[in-house]
């Protein structure tokens, strides 16, 4: 399906990572010079909100209370007393309030320059009302009623009562949203696509790519502190119009715990089935905020044992005049032994699902990385300036290719970056303009030998190093400008956006150019792309409980440096083509009653020039530009509250995944074929019980549902789906302790983690966690001081 807005251009072009830089540097011009033209009635210098929030039906004061300035991304918490301070720039602004179990709040208020407005919010409790605010749609806070897309939102009270190990146990809360498990805390993903290692998915941290567009890794959700998040966002379908290259399938917003206001600790100590360790730590206050996470565990797989230290540091600071500042550093440290899901024969799966065929596979990955958000009034406006760097790191030796590629891989790159931003409301007129551009310039390298594998009675047990296939280094560079309109008028809002991506490659190899073999290596390139995104939406609220959203979205991905320069078998890697995408999405949500929340998504998405491995007889595969594949699909997000304390949160998908247009070679025509890895149905279910005289306490029973679906791209052979269940429990213990146990897999199911078939191996299936019981205990505690 071609696109109604010709827009976009594909074709790579002759840029220069000098004329990329020049592009971005006129972007950064327009973004500062408009920050700082005069718009009508600018307001200047700024001012600074005190206030209290209280319930409504008793006056009681209400403790960590979001408080958000809409349209902006400054936001404070109330403390124990129901206060907070915000300073924020001169002018007429729009307060919002919200808090799980309450009613979302919003007032206007007007601030003067160098004056405190003090402002009293009085907020009801609500059985059911979530979140309404969301960042990631935007770029900055916006009214979820607003969106013109399906945003879902974990929120920092279902992390802390879930206290995940894995992202597979709290991604799948957000309908459409399937995460796996590979090993350790590695994963595959699915969001309106199959589940796939492809780069399709944008992850970010506080808004920042936790990786270069140049260097993907689909295990990015280990590379952040999760269980000690403060929520997640999942933004589903296209958004390269805002974000660029990489948002295909989705956005995945992981945001980072505020500093608290009042000087605080916790400690929580945790112990688990085949030797699960993890001890979680946070001090908070004064501006600052440092979590430790330190786990490990043995695996319940022979050879699947896995470490990690991770630990995140985060300054708030306001200065004078409204300048916010936000500085976030986090490091992540991981060894993992199998590198991979380690799929079995189907006897095995069966009936000695502890082994491992490839226990000589191991992961070691180190990535930091450390911004500053520089947020501070322009004219009417507030202008944001993120510099930031990252580093990331990655020896491995696959297990997946070991029968047919066996190799060791060395790769790392570092990132020098900026994202700068401009958001204005135009007075009287109902709009907000929201520009910007992103500067990303990554050097890299990757260096990759063969080796020799040893197999014992069907184990590979050791290995020799053979010859070096690849060593080259290649930096990745991108200017990126974007701008977002949106016109909010009585019921309606009506949204628009467009971004132009300029993406470069230099790439240099160490060894001679080869183009036979299974390891064939292009000679030095400059590959480079252009595309233009653009995004049209439109929401109709005719009451505050129920709502009304459609959009249409346009989106790309470059091909990753791994895509381009690892050739592999194929004849021509450097003229892959991106990945182009075409969305439409309708869309309604409510409130019923106070008691009943609701949103149903419908979507159609066409994906052309799409880059699959065509899975070959002996299990390797071949990178190619497929014709077109298709996606369409309905997910329901549905909250419901049964009684007091009690509550159903349901998560349900219905898709279908095709080949429309794919023929990998002459004899062989997939068009018409579901594609592999792609069930029909994903779903998720929570019953949950807060006790309401036991305040703080949780107990939850959970089920996922995975429907079948095809482990091959020819239809032949099909995987049976599964069901699972989990239980969990968080009960307090004084007012500063909790005890908490949580079970998983209770019916000890057997199930696959990903099952796929090949000519040469036949089925394999990777099994999954048998039952195992968590437990451990949190302390919470000021620290007075």
């Amino acid at each position: 399906m071609k696109s109604p807005v010709a827009l976009h251009a594909y074709a790579s072009t002759n840029l220069s990572i000098a004329s990329i830089v020049r592009t971005g540097l006129a972007a950064l011009m327009l973004v500062v010079l408009s920050a700082f033209t005069p718009h009508q009635a600018a307001a200047q210098g700024s001012g600074t909100i005190v206030g209290q929030v209280v319930a409504a039906d008793n006056g009681a004061p209400l403790a960590s209370v979001t408080i958000f300035i809409d349209g902006s991304n400054r936001r404070a918490a109330t403390n124990s007393q129901g206060r907070f301070t915000l300073a924020i720039p001169a002018g007429d602004h729009v307060l919002v309030a919200e808090r799980l179990g309450l009613e979302s709040t919003r007032q206007e208020i007007t601030v003067s320059a160098g004056a405190t407005t003090t402002v009293n919010l009085q907020v009801a409790s609500s059985a059911i009302e979530l979140s309404r605010i969301v960042v990631t749609a935007a770029r900055e806070a916006q009214d979820r009623s607003r969106v013109a897309a399906s945003v879902g939102v974990v929120d920092r009270s279902d992390i802390a009562n879930t206290l995940p190990s894995h992202p597979s146990e709290i991604m799948g809360r957000v309908a459409g949203v399937l995460v796996n498990t590979t090993g350790g805390e590695g994963h595959m993903t699915a969001i309106r696509q199959p589940l796939s290692t492809a780069p399709v998915y944008l992850y970010l941290e506080d808004g920042l790519p936790t990786r270069s567009t140049g260097f993907f890794n689909h295990n990015a959700l280990y590379e952040i502190n999760l269980p000690q998040a403060d929520r997640i966002e999942v933004m589903k379908g296209p958004a390269s119009a805002l974000y660029g290259s990489d948002a295909i399938g989705g956005v995945i917003n992981v945001g980072t715990r505020r500093p608290a206001d009042e000087a605080m600790a916790s400690l929580s100590l945790e112990g688990g089935g085949f030797g699960y360790k993890r001890a979680l730590g946070t001090v908070s206050g004064s501006g600052l905020s440092a979590d430790l996470n330190i786990t490990e565990t043995d695996g319940w797989r022979t050879g699947t044992d896995y470490k990690r230290q991770s630990a995140t540091l985060r300054w708030d600071r306001t200065f004078g005049d409204g300048v916010y500042l936000k500085t976030v550093a986090a490091l992540s440290n991981i060894d993992q032994a199998t590198a991979g899901t380690s799929a079995l024969s189907r006897t095995d799966y069966l009936n000695d699902p502890t082994a491992n065929y490839t226990p000589i596979s191991f992961r070691e990955v180190r990535a930091f990385r450390v911004s500053t958000a520089l947020e501070a009034q322009a004219g009417a406006g507030t202008l944001s300036l993120t510099p930031f760097f990252r580093f990331n790191s990655m020896d491995l030796l696959p297990n997946w290719s070991l029968t047919f590629d066996p190799a060791i891989w060395e790769t790392q790159n570092t990132s020098y970056g900026l994202q700068a931003k401009y958001g204005v409301s135009l007075k009287d007129t109902g709009v907000r303009i929201v520009s910007g551009v992103d500067f990303d310039y990554s050097p890299g390298s990757h260096f990759e030998t063969s080796i020799n594998p040893v197999r014992t009675a069907g184990i590979f047990d050791t290995y020799t190093d053979a010859a070096d296939i690849y060593d080259y280094d290649v930096t990745f560079a991108q200017a990126s400008p974007y701008v977002q309109a949106d016109y909010e008028t009585g019921q309606f809002t009506i949204s628009a956006g467009v971004r132009s991506d300029f993406i470069k490659y230099d790439y240099n190899t160490r060894l001679a150019e080869l183009q036979t073999g299974p390891h064939r290596r292009p000679a030095d390139a400059s590959p480079s792309f252009q595309d233009v995104t653009p995004k049209f939406g439109i929401t109709y609220n005719p009451a505050q409980e129920f709502g009304v959203f459609g959009s249409y979205r346009h989106g790309f991905r470059a091909p990753s440096e791994g895509q381009i320069f690892r050739q592999g078998l194929a004849l021509n890697t450097l003229d892959l083509k991106p990945v182009q995408v075409e969305s439409t999405e309708l869309g309604v949500r409510g409130v019923l009653s106070n008691v009943f929340r609701y949103e149903l998504t419908g979507y159609y998405m066409s994906k052309t020039d799409d880059i699959l491995g065509f899975r070959l007889p002996d299990g390797s595969s071949e990178t190619l530009n497929a014709g077109e594949t298709l996606h369409k699909g309905l997910e329901a997000q549905i909250g419901a509250s049964l009684a007091e304390g009690l509550s159903l949160d349901i998560g349900y998908t219905f898709a279908e995944h095709t080949y429309e247009d794919w023929r990998p070679n002459s004899t062989t025509d997939l068009a018409g074929n579901r594609m592999e890895f792609a069930p029909r149905q994903i779903g998720n279910a929570v019953l949950e019980y807060e006790v309401p005289a036991l305040a703080g306490s949780s107990f939850s029973f959970e089920w996922n549902r995975l429907g079948p679906y095809f482990e091959d791209a020819s239809n032949d052979n099909r995987y049976e789906g599964h069901d699972l269940f989990n239980a969990r429990t968080l009960i307090p213990v004084g007012n500063n302790m909790q005890v908490f146990a949580r079970l998983q897999n209770v019916t000890n199911t057997r199930y696959a983690e990903r099952a796929s078939f090949n000519a040469f191996r036949g089925e394999e299936l990777a099994p999954g966690l048998p039952r195992t019981l968590y437990a451990g205990i949190r302390v919470t505690g000021g620290l007075g001081l």
